[in-house]
């Protein structure tokens, strides 16, 4: 008995040392990379109800997180694919296995790769990173490679090679599913849904050192988008995708840390380190 009051006395004793050196989240450099920008797309295509004679250079890029837990983990991974160069003019393109390079890193450092959504310029280079995961949405993965090629199914702007590529990555145990809205998957990043680009589209939170970053994808194409609180021109749900933005500004610590999917402004605003890489803080 006397033991035992002692290892609890001692126990009491070191909780509150222990509760002190419990690890902490890890939390994350976040980068904006580019890997090209295709010239002259039409604003309305992006802005529900934007003047159509509009014309924008937009910004085609994957977001870096560096973990200060070691991680190297990608947000989309473009696209690489010859017969999409026949369909889309690109300027300055890179494979997004090359332009993390500018980052100084390479395709087998990457530990996790997230797909916001199985469009073709997002999804592209998933199978360019030979060690990472590669995670999306439950919802997503199921109806891309099933119902959506069925009669009445909706499959536009997915590419068949990406739904192999991903079967086969899935065959090969590197694919986790989230399940669901408001998930922390992988420590120090929460996955969220709604905003309906695409059948399950996802966004995420990072828990990053400038505070909680969101990287909107294409769930929010330009910043004009949040500026004018217009849904973006490509959604399954307006409403829904209004109510995502609304969303994101209360989970970003700031409105300025709200990365959307296509906006060249995004290299102005943070104009370091610069060569097509812009650090988010």
């Amino acid at each position: 008995m006397r033991k035992l009051i002692l290892v609890v006395l001692l126990l009491a004793v070191l909780a509150p040392a222990l509760a002190q050196h419990k690890p902490s989240k890890p939390t994350y450099e976040v980068y904006a990379v580019s890997y090209g920008i295709i010239p002259d797309f039409p604003v309305s295509g992006l802005v529900a109800g934007a003047d159509r004679s509009r014309k924008l250079d937009i910004q085609m890029m994957v977001w870096l997180l560096k973990g200060s837990n070691g991680s190297n983990i990608l947000v989309d991974s473009g696209f690489y694919r010859e017969k999409l160069f026949k369909q889309w003019k690109v300027k300055d393109f890179l494979k997004s296995s090359e332009a993390i390079a500018k980052a100084g890193l390479k395709p087998e450092d990457i530990s996790d790769v997230i797909i916001t959504h199985m469009h073709w310029d997002h999804a592209g280079g998933m199978d360019l990173f030979p060690k990472a995961r590669i995670w999306i949405q439950q919802d997503e993965y199921a109806y891309y490679t099933g119902e959506a090629w069925q009669a009445g199914g909706a499959h536009g702007g997915i590419d068949v090679e990406d739904v192999m590529a991903i079967v086969k990555l899935n065959t090969d145990g590197r694919v986790r599913v989230v399940k669901g809205d408001d998930q922390e998957a992988i420590e120090g990043i929460k996955f969220y849904t709604g905003g309906r680009h695409t059948y399950a589209s996802q966004y995420v939170a990072v828990n990053a050192k400038a505070g909680t970053v969101v990287i909107a994808s294409d769930n929010c194409y330009l910043y004009e988008n949040l500026d004018k609180h217009a849904p973006i021109a490509q959604t399954l749900d307006a409403v829904s995708n209004l109510k995502a933005q609304d969303r994101m500004k209360q989970l970003a610590s700031s409105p300025r840390l709200i990365v959307p999917g296509h906006d060249p402004a995004v290299f102005t605003r943070f104009p370091t380190p610069g060569n097509g890489v812009a650090k988010i803080e």
